[in-house]
């Protein structure tokens, strides 16, 4: 009886708000599924980009460029980062395999001072599913 009160509270509905399953379908994530399967992999040039010395105040950016080097379109559903003085942009497109694309770090340095070291968590559809981007900068001398 409680089996049949947690699939019946399972049931597969969704509410509007939620991501088309398609989108976001990872065939190495089940049970006994072949290695093989055909994946996106999102391949940056580099992970780490260093602003050097910067005035307080300043806005700065730097684009990552990445290369989807698998085999299925890649998809990047979002990036976020561990603080509010710096952002990405992403493309919202497909990207096929073989495509290429940039994700763009900005950085205010409003109000920082010293070494700062800033992560920017790119969540997609590849294997594995979140990449970290990083970036450094010394602000004020």
């Amino acid at each position: 009886m409680f089996s049949a009160l947690i699939l019946a509270a399972c049931g597969g509905h969704s509410s509007s708000g939620d991501i088309d399953v398609d989108l976001i379908d990872n065939p190495r994530s089940a049970e006994g599924v072949d290695e093989s399967a055909q994946m996106p992999v999102i391949t940056f040039d580099q992970d780490l980009h260093d602003f050097g010395r910067l005035s307080a105040g300043e806005n700065i950016s730097y684009s990552f460029h990445f290369r989807n080097t698998g085999k299925a379109d890649l998809i990047i559903s979002s990036c976020s980062a561990t603080c509010g003085c710096t952002v990405a942009s992403f493309p919202k497109d497909r990207i096929a395999p073989g495509g290429e694309g940039y994700v763009t770090v900005s950085f205010n340095s409003t109000g920082k001072s010293g070494q700062q070291y800033q992560e920017v968590t790119v969540v997609s559809n590849a294997q594995p599913a979140r990449t970290k981007l990083k970036i450094i900068a010394q602000v004020g001398y």
